[in-house]
């Protein structure tokens, strides 16, 4: 049987934000790259966080938050709270390797794909004020990895390839979960 129909806006997507509306088309092997993105942020943050938890030494980020952050960061008396709090400081030894390391492992599974790309950009954004510098504009490579998390959460990256296309298709006596609980497609896909 041969197709003469073709669906234009299979590959069409739409989003209206503040009034302003934008339109665009993805290419076919749009896909590719954004399993591609899933999976390179994935692989960084799984790696990231085991060579943490696997140091012949405890992680701390107190000396970071203490010493490295500039005093121009907009948020640098956060960072210097942060570091002097003892509680604050202990949850971060934990936080920071255990959260790269599950979110690394959830986006190389394709799984809570969005919850994970959503912890992933705080971390970066995190990052992004931890490590300022606008010597060279205000952006950097903690921002551009920012913006990926958020294109993998934009563009359901974990139904490619991954767990969150089982997950959200499973049935539940003839609906499926997304339908029976809508809310999981914000941390799904």
């Amino acid at each position: 049987m041969t197709t003469t129909e073709i669906n234009t806006r299979v590959n069409e997507f739409e989003s209206t934000v503040g009034g302003v509306t934008v339109r665009g088309e993805a290419h076919s092997l749009s896909a590719w790259f954004v399993l591609a993105l899933r999976l390179m942020m994935g692989y960084a943050f799984l790696h990231s966080g085991l060579d943490k938890l696997l140091a012949a030494e405890p992680f701390s980020a107190t000396g970071y938050l203490l010493n490295a952050v500039p005093e121009a960061s907009p948020l640098y008396g956060t960072f210097q709270w942060m570091g002097q709090t003892p509680w604050f400081a202990d949850f971060l030894a934990v936080a920071v390797p255990w959260g790269e390391t599950l979110i690394g492992l959830a986006l190389l599974a394709g799984l809570v794909t969005r919850l994970a790309a959503f912890f992933g950009a705080f971390m970066m954004l995190m990052f992004y004020f931890g490590n300022w510098d606008v010597a060279h504009g205000f952006i950097n490579g903690d921002f551009a990895y920012m913006l990926v998390f958020l294109s993998v959460a934009a563009f359901g990256a974990g139904r490619i390839l991954g767990l969150d296309a089982v997950v959200e298709n499973y049935d539940l006596g003839g609906r499926t979960l997304v339908e029976t609980y809508p809310r999981l497609r914000y941390v799904l896909g």
